[in-house]
């Protein structure tokens, strides 16, 4: 009994090990890491699990072992990423929802959504042919300004807003990644909506290398002198991907990490917010506060919508 004890908590330990190994070189490493790397919080479990085995094997190799590992977990489940307040006096503030239909099917739920919270700017993902009609057809008036590249099942996205929009490169992806500056009252704000594919068994290097095409573009435009960012979508990454902090340290700051959301899931929506990963944020260049944040439930997609009131400072 307990010879299978310790090869049972052994076993559980050696594969957190991995997971947590990957962590501290600040890799993804290769499937299936990444995708366990997206749980990393709950790998508590199996780690608590392993510790009850081996007291009750007596091992104390692994009770030790146990330790370390549960120490990496806790330390790495701390908030990543920048978290300062900018300085300058508030110019102005507007509201940022975005959210993943899930081809399309949720474009019902998200219309009602955005008639209730009246968000200024809307990121919406897996927007097909039939959600971009609806959105034109209930939305049109309210957001007459918009940001398209409509596509088949996933791959379409949109973006809708108050706000006058002009024109701007977007982000090269399999799937459509929009962008544009919007005239805010007076005042240019740079948007671009995030899509890279999510980390498939076989083909995370597609997955990493669209992260890195959101990471060159992010160190590209922030910094002193750039145009104040908002860099919103599904990101299909956590704070646990080193491909997705790559991106937090051109400077963006996550606005649910600053209004005390970092670790609140938003996929899968079936299971949040008691379990699951948060792969959904609004990203925010250092000109930024959060006012408020919270994520909404929608019917007919796997994601939860992430809304935040968003105020911009003037630089020193």
């Amino acid at each position: 009994m307990k010879s299978a004890a310790t090869w049972s908590a052994g076993l559980l330990f050696l594969g957190v090990s991995v997971v947590v190994g990957c962590r501290v070189a600040d890799t993804d490493g290769v499937t299936p890491v990444p995708q366990f790397l997206a749980f990393l919080p709950w790998l508590l479990l199996p780690a608590g699990v392993g510790v009850l085995l081996a007291l009750f094997a007596r091992w104390w190799f692994g009770v030790v072992w146990a330790v370390v590992l549960l120490g990496l977990l806790a330390w790495f489940i701390e908030p990543y990423g920048k978290a300062g307040q900018p300085g300058g006096r508030p110019l102005v503030s507007f509201r940022v929802l975005t959210s993943n239909v899930e081809f399309g099917h949720a474009t019902d739920a998200l219309v009602a959504a955005v008639r209730r919270e009246k968000p200024d700017l809307v990121f919406v993902q897996e927007c097909e042919y039939t959600c971009d009609a609806r959105l034109k057809e209930a939305l049109g008036t309210g957001y007459p300004h918009r940001a398209a590249q409509v596509a088949g099942g996933s791959a379409g996205s949109v973006l809708l807003s108050r706000f006058p929009l002009g024109p701007a490169d977007g982000v090269d992806g399999t799937m459509a990644m929009p962008g544009a500056v919007a005239d805010v009252r007076g005042h240019a704000v740079r948007l671009q909506l995030a899509h890279p594919m999510p980390p498939l068994p076989g083909r995370t290097d597609l997955w990493r290398r669209e992260l890195g095409e959101l990471r060159d573009f992010a160190a590209d435009h922030t910094g002193d002198g750039g145009t104040p960012l908002v860099l919103a979508g599904d990101f299909n990454a956590s704070q646990d991907h080193a491909a997705f902090r790559r991106i937090l340290d051109t400077g963006l700051h996550d606005a649910a990490r600053l209004a005390g959301h970092d670790r609140t899931p938003s996929w899968p929506a079936r299971t949040a917010p008691t379990f699951g990963v948060q792969i959904d944020h609004v990203l925010l260049s250092a000109d930024f506060s959060v006012r408020a944040a919270r994520f909404l439930d929608l019917a007919d997609t796997d994601h939860r919508s992430f809304v935040t009131d968003l105020t911009l400072h003037q630089r020193r």
